[in-house]
C-alpha cells in the first residue's frame, strides 16, 4: 500500500515524483509563472486512429499547429458531440501529463509533456476498466476513468512515479447509481482531493464519493440536480462546483462536503441560451458554459460563498450553427479556448478582468467527431 500514500502526500512530494517520471523521459520539468504566459492548446481527434493535435500557444493567445500525435487507441469519430462528455482530454497538476481517453479501444493513454509544452511522448496505454471511456479525472498521483458504456462505472488507477505508467488499483470500481442508463457527462475531484462527482445526464443525477487515504471511492451518495440534463462542471473556490443544464440552458453551483451530499447553493440559474453543456471557472471569480444549440458562450459570476450571476448571456458569439462545445484555460487564467464542432475550428478569447471574452485566434484543422480539449 506504500505507492497509494503518494495521493495525500505534500504538493512537494508529488512534484518530485512527477519530476522521476519526467526525467526518464528525457524531459526537464519547467514550471510556468504568469509572466511565461506561452503554451499549448491539445485536441483529442476521437478518430479511428486516435490522435492529440496540439496547438503552439504564443504569448499573445493566438494559436499555430504544430503536430499530431498518435494515442496508440481508437477513438469513435462520429457525431459533433460524439463523446457526451466533459474531460475526455485532460492534463495532470502542474501540466506535466497529459491523459486521453480513447473510447473505440477502451483504454486511456499517458502523455509526458515536454517543457516546450508542444512535444509529447508516450508513456503508457492501458485499459479503461470499462467500455467507452469519455473522461477522466487526476488529482496528484490519482486517476479515475469514467466509463460510460454497457454498466457505466468509474475505475481507479494511480501513477506509477518511476515510469509514468497507469497502474489499476484493485478493487476501486465502482457502477454509477443510475446503472445502464445514466449516460455519464464528467468524472473529477474536487481540488482538495477528498470527494469525487460524476454527473449523470438522463438520470438528471449528481454522484459523489468520498475518497479515502488509499485511494478508493467509498460512502457514495446521489442528490438530484437542480435542473435537468447536469453535463460538465467546475469548481470554484472553497468547495464550490459549478454545474451546466443541458435541459433548460442554466448554470447551478453546489458546495462540497467530504461526508454530506451536495447541497444547493443557486437553482438553475437561465442563461436565456440553448444546450448549456461544457464549462469552465476562471479561479474562482467567473464561469463560462458554451451554449450548443446557441452558437454562444455566456458568463456568470461567481459571488459570496459560491452563489451566481448572470453576467452576460452572451459573452461571445459564435455563430449560429457552429456548435461551441469543448472548453479549456490557459493555466495562467487569460485565455479560453472553445472547439466549434461544425466549423473544425478552436476559438481563442482573451479573458478580462471583468470576465469579458475577446477573440484573438481561429485556429483551424479539427476533423469531425473530435472531442476533448485541454490547455497549458
Amino acid at each position: 500500500m506504500r505507492m497509494y500514500r503518494l495521493f495525500r502526500a505534500e504538493r512537494t512530494s508529488v512534484t518530485l515524483a512527477l519530476g522521476i517520471v519526467l526525467a526518464l523521459a528525457g524531459i526537464a520539468p519547467v514550471f510556468a509563472s504568469e509572466e511565461d504566459s506561452t503554451g499549448a492548446v491539445y485536441v483529442l481527434t476521437n478518430q479511428t486512429a486516435n490522435a492529440v493535435l496540439v496547438y503552439a500557444r504564443a504569448a499573445n493567445g493566438t494559436l499555430h499547429f504544430s503536430s499530431s500525435i498518435p494515442t496508440g487507441g481508437a477513438g469513435t469519430g462520429t457525431g459533433a458531440d460524439p463523446l457526451g462528455s466533459q474531460g475526455s482530454l485532460v492534463l495532470g497538476e502542474w501540466g506535466h501529463l497529459l491523459f486521453a481517453a480513447n473510447a473505440g479501444s477502451n483504454d486511456v493513454s499517458v502523455f509526458a509533456v515536454k517543457d516546450s509544452a508542444t512535444e509529447l511522448k508516450l508513456l503508457d496505454r492501458v485499459s479503461s476498466g470499462g467500455t467507452m471511456p469519455v473522461s477522466i479525472g487526476v488529482h496528484g498521483g490519482l486517476v479515475y476513468v469514467l466509463n460510460a458504456g454497457g454498466t457505466p462505472n468509474i475505475q481507479g488507477f494511480y501513477v506509477e512515479p518511476s515510469t509514468g505508467h497507469l497502474v489499476h488499483l484493485v478493487g476501486s470500481e465502482r457502477s454509477l447509481p443510475g446503472g445502464a442508463g445514466s449516460s455519464p457527462a464528467e468524472v473529477a475531484f474536487a481540488p482538495d482531493g477528498d470527494t469525487l462527482v460524476v454527473t449523470e445526464k438522463t438520470t438528471n443525477k449528481i454522484d459523489t464519493w468520498r475518497v479515502n487515504d488509499k485511494g478508493y471511492a467509498e460512502d457514495g451518495m446521489v442528490a438530484d440536480s437542480s435542473g435537468a440534463t447536469p453535463f460538465g462542471f467546475d469548481f470554484g473556490r472553497g468547495g464550490v462546483v459549478v454545474v451546466s443544464e443541458a435541459g433548460p440552458g442554466a448554470v447551478s453551483s453546489y458546495e462540497v462536503e467530504d461526508e454530506e451530499p451536495l447541497e444547493l447553493l443557486t437553482a438553475s440559474l437561465s442563461d436565456t441560451q440553448k444546450a448549456d453543456c461544457w464549462v469552465v471557472v476562471t479561479r474562482g471569480r467567473f464561469a463560462f458554459t458554451t451554449n450548443t444549440g446557441s452558437g454562444s458562450i455566456s458568463s456568470y459570476q461567481i459571488v459570496r460563498d459560491g452563489y451566481l450571476t448572470l453576467r452576460n448571456p452572451v459573452a461571445a458569439n459564435t455563430g449560429k450553427g457552429t456548435a461551441p462545445v469543448d472548453m479549456a484555460l490557459s493555466a495562467d487564467g487569460r485565455f479560453l479556448y472553445a472547439r466549434e464542432a461544425t466549423q473544425g475550428v478552436v476559438d481563442g478569447f482573451r479573458v478580462g478582468r471583468d470576465g469579458s471574452l475577446t477573440l484573438v485566434t481561429s485556429a483551424k484543422g479539427v476533423p469531425a467527431g473530435a472531442q476533448g480539449v485541454a490547455a497549458r
